[in-house]
């Protein structure tokens, strides 16, 4: 494997997003390039993260489309359409990522599987406290996530630790939850031949967990990313969940049917 696509979702947070590019552009390996999959975001914002973008190391594309709603699935295939490599790590552009991210999920790659990583939620205060004072969390040593906790600003520092578990990151090898995107990577061939993300899942909710359900369907299996390569996730409102229970339906009859395997809308419209 050579280029790595990361796809980074944003909508309207600038500030956060520049802090998950710079994370990106400060990694250890640098053979990927970047994807800005934008939801829809404001003019000033989308200035704002165009800027952002000028001073990068790595290959910076950008995709929008208008505000529609929440339209993450059908802008997370707009993006991988124009995307280049063949290997491809989804992010949320409220995520902050350690040095060695980009290293460890390529080294957490194998054919026949996806790679479900986690995450480290940062508290409300605190995420304030990083987006007004600009922290580069990414920069900062082990011991200050400790601090951190002790202080109640993170909620937990289990998935800093790093563990060579071998063999029993697969023990789970057909579990779809907790499998999201903000931190999530799949090989690009099977995430074309799933059709991608299912873009009847408008609105929030289980877009993610359709893939993920869908791969396991087709027979690719999930491998564990956690206690190898965690995200910092920054804290945010919840979004409109109006459409939730009519996804979580639908899911739900996905689940069941393990001939379910190609989206009805798709990113082969893109292609």
């Amino acid at each position: 494997m050579k280029l790595i696509s990361v796809i980074v979702t944003t909508y309207n947070w600038a500030d956060a997003l520049r802090l998950c590019l710079l994370s990106l552009y400060a990694q250890t390996d640098t053979q990927f390039e970047i994807i800005i999959a934008d939801d829809g975001s404001r003019a000033d914002n989308l200035a704002l993260t165009k800027s952002y973008a000028a001073n990068s190391p790595v290959a910076v594309h950008y995709v929008y489309h208008e505000d529609q709603g929440f339209r993450a699935g059908t802008i997370r295939n707009k993006a991988v359409a124009k995307s280049q490599g063949e290997y491809l790590l989804f992010l949320d552009g409220d995520c902050i990522t350690r040095p060695d991210f980009i290293a460890t999920h390529r080294r957490l790659a194998e054919a026949g599987y996806f790679v479900a990583g986690n995450r480290v939620l940062l508290s409300q205060h605190f995420t304030q406290e990083v987006m007004t004072q600009s922290l580069l969390l990414h920069t900062k040593p082990a011991w200050y996530f400790l601090t951190l906790r002790l202080q109640g600003k993170i909620n937990r520092t289990l998935p800093f630790l790093t563990l060579p578990l071998g063999g029993l990151r697969k023990i789970q090898s057909n579990k779809w939850q907790k499998a999201m995107t903000c931190n999530l990577a799949i090989w690009r061939e099977d995430f074309l031949q799933v059709n991608g993300f299912d873009e009847l899942f408008e609105g929030w909710g289980y877009e993610d967990s359709d893939l993920v359900i869908r791969l396991i369907h087709k027979g690719v299996r999930r491998k564990e990313g956690r206690f190898a390569a965690p995200v910092l996730h920054c804290w945010h409102s919840h979004n409109d969940r109006s459409q939730h229970d009519a996804n979580y339906a639908r899911l739900m009859e996905r689940l069941a049917d393990k001939n379910f395997i190609v989206a009805e809308k798709g990113v082969s419209q893109y292609l």
